[in-house]
């Protein structure tokens, strides 16, 4: 069926705008990164965004949705559900289509860039995965909010003048240019991060144990003998909760006699489950918990009458984790460090003025193949740069390293 011409134009046009908006993730996923072209793409999509019909900011909501969101679904494979995970990457479309879809609540620019400016103040379900401004974190635009006001209200004057003074008023972008960034001095500490790249598959499973051990005391051992000061291993790095094998504890105790280890495994304590970093260090063991769980990973965002559900219907009976009440902080070598795992280090919650250093440990192979890793990196780093932190990031599946 052929569509009519008005239809084709907004599909088109809508789509335009979402790979627009979304072109600097995938210019990084594939080594492509560009200031120039990103400052460019970014310009234009919201330039989109605040002058299309309401019809087409709709569509391009959806599209944006799709692009940024469609891996999420990829995990719901491991739990039996493998033919729903389109079903959630339309659903992750729509919920975005409804969230762009506020700025079509008005044809005018000005209201639609106030509108546009206070959803970076908005996470659909507490996941804040979808920031507007982030567009800008590697461009010659700054990330900061009122650089992102000073762009949408450049942008929406600029749709109401005529060529000539379209260009010239651009000219007003230079307010929010941002300057070569200058990180944070790198620590007196020598750290190895180790990355592994296990299928989701595999992890889990029993059989696979003995030779993820293996592998895991290989990297600590390596990095004794190649004289680092710290090794930090992914999340779940060991599979199991650690406090119920203490023949594995106290090995990587002894072993930090000679080197600090981070890893990323399990709690069990007193019946509830925790995702926790263990710290080894001169034979001493501290256990930092997860404070920020990832909704519909780790903890279901929904009233208790439907949390129960879920977990009992869709996850097969599993219980939320369970938090610390603030993030655990480790001091190695003289050096102060903030403890982040996975999604905690994409949140502002983690990121403090007294802080500069930052541990970071992911599993990012529940999401396989796709842009996730890629889009954490991207959050971390435009966290990083508001507060001028240094993150230390290993991870399994892709997107570690250290990020700045």
């Amino acid at each position: 069926m052929k569509l009519p011409y008005p239809a084709y134009r907004e599909l088109s046009l809508s789509l335009g705008i979402a790979l627009s908006f979304s072109a600097f993730i995938y210019c990084e996923h594939f080594g492509l990164t560009s200031k120039l072209l990103n400052t460019a793409l970014a310009l234009i999509a919201l330039y989109g965004l605040l002058s299309i019909s309401k019809k087409t900011v709709l569509l391009s909501g959806f599209w944006i949705g799709l692009l940024w969101c469609y891996w999420i679904g990829f995990s719901f494979q491991y739990y039996g559900l493998g033919w729903a995970q389109w079903f959630v990457a339309l659903g992750f479309g729509l919920v975005y289509a409804l969230y762009y879809g506020t700025m079509a609540l008005s044809n005018n620019p000005y209201v639609r860039a106030l509108i546009l400016f206070g959803l970076t103040f908005v996470w659909p379900m507490d996941f804040n995965w979808m920031q507007p401004e982030l567009i800008f974190v590697e461009s010659y635009i700054g990330i900061e909010k009122w650089q992102f006001a000073v762009v949408l209200l450049v942008l929406a004057l600029s749709t109401q003048l005529q060529k000539k003074a379209k260009a010239a008023s651009l000219l007003l972008l230079c307010i929010a240019y941002q300057p070569q960034y200058i990180p944070p001095k790198q620590p007196d500490i020598r750290v190895k991060l180790v990355m592994t790249d296990i299928s989701q598959d595999f992890k889990w499973q029993s059989q696979r144990l003995g030779q993820t051990l293996l592998e895991n005391f290989y990297a600590v051992d390596e990095a004794i003998a190649q004289g680092y000061d710290l090794v930090v291993l992914p999340e779940s790095a060991f599979p199991l909760f650690m406090n119920e094998h203490h023949e594995i504890a106290e090995a990587l105790r002894e072993r930090s006699r000679n080197i600090a280890i981070l890893t990323g495994t399990l709690l069990n304590e007193n019946g509830l489950n925790y995702n926790v970093s263990y710290l080894f260090q001169q034979g001493k063991m501290t256990i930092a918990k997860k404070t920020v769980l990832v909704p519909f990973g780790e903890y279901i965002p929904l009233p208790d009458f439907l949390r129960g559900w879920v977990n009992r219907e869709i996850f097969g009976g599993g219980a939320d984790f369970v938090t610390a009440d603030k993030p655990t902080d480790f001091t190695i070598k003289g050096v102060r460090f903030r403890n982040a795992i996975c999604y905690e280090a994409t949140r502002k919650e983690l990121y403090t003025p007294d802080v500069r250093y930052m541990l970071a440990i992911s599993n990012n192979g529940w999401f396989k193949p796709s842009i996730e890793p890629t889009l954490q990196k991207l959050l971390i780093r435009f966290y990083a740069r508001k507060n001028h932190t240094m993150v230390f990031h290993a991870a399994n599946g892709g997107g570690g390293g250290i990020v700045y």
